[in-house]
């Protein structure tokens, strides 16, 4: 007798999401300086029927939470922990903005890595091969 296949946690994710009758989830990736084209495009994907998640903080906007510089580092290592656990969890990926900077780019790279697909509000901007 053979032992069963054991499923990786991403199958045991994404056969939980059938069994819940899950809509498609897409993370939302950009430059938080497209925090408006972010909440535009929140508006027009939920309108489809879809789940959103996005950037929840904008630390380009002056706040409490991130005044002190070693804080707000902190934060940002903490962020962007959050960030990639919203793109695991996600079915797609859609980047806003006409602009990449270097961490959403490493976001892009990371999606794909897991075979997640990559949209873009502005695909000139996609320097995928």
């Amino acid at each position: 007798m053979s032992d069963p296949q054991l499923l990786t946690p991403e199958e045991k994710l994404a056969d939980a999401k059938k069994l819940l009758i899950l809509p498609h989830i897409v993370v939302i990736c950009g430059s938080t300086r497209f925090m408006t084209e972010m909440n535009e495009a929140d508006l027009r994907e939920t309108k489809a029927g879809k789940i959103i998640v996005k950037p929840g903080v904008d630390m380009k906007s002056p706040h409490g939470l991130w005044s002190d510089p070693v804080e707000a580092d902190a934060l940002k290592v903490r962020l962007d922990a959050l960030h990639r656990a919203k793109i695991r969890l996600a079915d797609e990926v859609l980047v806003v903005g006409d602009y990449i900077g270097d961490s959403t780019r490493a976001e892009i790279a990371y999606a794909r890595s897991l075979g997640k697909p990559v949209r873009f509000t502005h695909p000139e901007v996609d320097s995928a091969p």
